[in-house]
């Protein structure tokens, strides 16, 4: 079943504008995406008619918050096919999510002389933790090569596996190149001796069928915002056993039973990793969200999404000066790429000047752009609410601007 794109993007208010004199062309998804009226719709309404903290209040306001509160928390599990709702966490957002796991899970079960491994194509999120805490523990971070296509090289992924391997965390897609990694194979083999996988979902969860439980994967971290959800919301999933074992992450309210000066008891999963007031608003919102996706069909969205970047690289594959980086057989729908003797800022500049949104820079990804040599690169990242018709105006601006520096 193909998408009625008209009417999808007809929900989308900030699309319907124009930017420096041109019809908005918004290609800037792997950053964040759009929200629909519903999202909007909600946290309106939150705070217009239900405003009061949650899990605390006998009244009924807060009654009707924490209702809806918790109804997001039964579609996130949903949404990604966990067991429980018990197994997933509310967060700030992927970057948190990831830290909770390396202050929990990593000062816990990591010693000195383990190891983590990563890949080179990690944002800076995936990177970061881990190298916080190995200064600390005394485990060595280890990083999994990749091809010059953005892929990775498995013989060398299956060298660098050892029993000394505690943790591989890895991301399900690129955000900067769009690989998507064969998850399942690297979970089955990281278990095979006997390590954890953190899957970040950051990219992946908006584009492809992500079921925790068909993966196996113990952890899972992504961000509401790249969802067609508000900014400032994450989520960690956590196999229950896990979670039980590991300490709290933060201290305060919520994730307590009960406080003396003397002793303090921790809650149960999930309340037990979610201390103090959270985004109560951005949670509810969340819903409508995943609603959007499940009811437009993530198969639907998918084949549109990879549609538009056929397309893309079909309109340039053969316009000189365009180098496209990031070639992989399997992507989600990221076009990353440079025009010769250009720098990709002024080139994000240009096409801003034709009301098209994309990211350049190096996508916080520097590791991964000094392996392929690149300062930075250009990018376009298409969502649902894309079109044929704007990848057709994207493609012939790219071209023009080509054709200006290398005529």
């Amino acid at each position: 079943m193909s998408i009625q794109v008209n009417s999808i993007r007809s929900l989308f208010p900030i699309l319907h504008q124009e930017v420096n004199g041109n019809p908005l062309i918004y290609l800037d998804n792997a950053a964040t995406t759009q929200k629909p009226q519903a999202v909007l719709d909600a946290l309106t309404h939150y705070y217009e008619k239900d405003n009061s903290n949650i899990h605390r209040g006998a009244h009924t306001l807060a009654d009707r918050a924490t209702r809806q509160f918790e109804e997001t928390r039964e579609s996130v599990k949903a949404y990604i096919g966990a067991r429980e709702s018990a197994e997933i966490i509310f967060t700030r957002g992927t970057t948190e999510s990831i830290n909770l796991v390396a202050k929990t899970f990593g000062a816990k079960y990591l010693q000195k002389g383990d190891e983590i491994l990563i890949s080179t194509l990690e944002h800076h999120s995936n990177i970061v933790p881990w190298q916080m805490l190995c200064e600390h523990t005394g485990a060595i971070l280890k990083i999994i090569p990749i091809t010059d296509a953005g892929e990775l090289i498995w013989e060398e992924f299956e060298k660098l596996l050892s029993s000394k391997t505690k943790l591989v965390s890895i991301v399900h897609a690129s955000n900067a190149l769009g690989t998507i990694n064969p998850a399942k194979r690297i979970i089955d083999a990281a278990h095979a001796v006997g390590a954890k996988v953190l899957l970040d979902g950051a990219q992946s969860t908006s584009h492809l069928d992500v079921d925790v439980q068909a993966l196996d994967c113990d952890f899972l971290a992504f961000s509401a915002h790249k969802l067609y959800g508000p900014t400032g919301l994450g989520v960690l999933y956590g196999k229950r056993e896990l979670l039980e074992s590991m300490p709290p992450f933060l201290g305060g309210g919520e994730m307590i039973r009960e406080v003396t000066f003397e002793k303090t008891t921790y809650n149960t999963i999930p309340f037990k990793f979610e201390a103090g007031t959270p985004s109560i608003a951005e949670v509810i919102a969340f819903k409508p969200a995943l609603d959007f996706i499940t009811s437009t069909g993530k198969a639907n969205i998918h084949h549109h999404e990879n549609d538009l970047l056929q397309y893309a690289v079909e309109l340039l594959q053969d316009v000189k000066g365009v180098i496209p980086v990031g070639t992989a057989a399997e992507k989600i729908a990221v076009f990353s790429f440079n025009i010769q003797s250009m720098h990709p800022f002024d080139v994000g500049q240009l096409l801003d000047a034709k009301g098209i949104a994309v990211r350049t820079g190096h996508h916080c990804t520097q590791p991964l752009m000094q392996r392929l040599g690149l300062e930075g690169t250009v990018r376009a990242s298409f969502a649902v609410y894309n079109t044929r018709a704007e990848v057709e105006v994207f493609a012939q601006a790219v071209a023009k601007i080509a054709s200006l520096k290398n005529k």
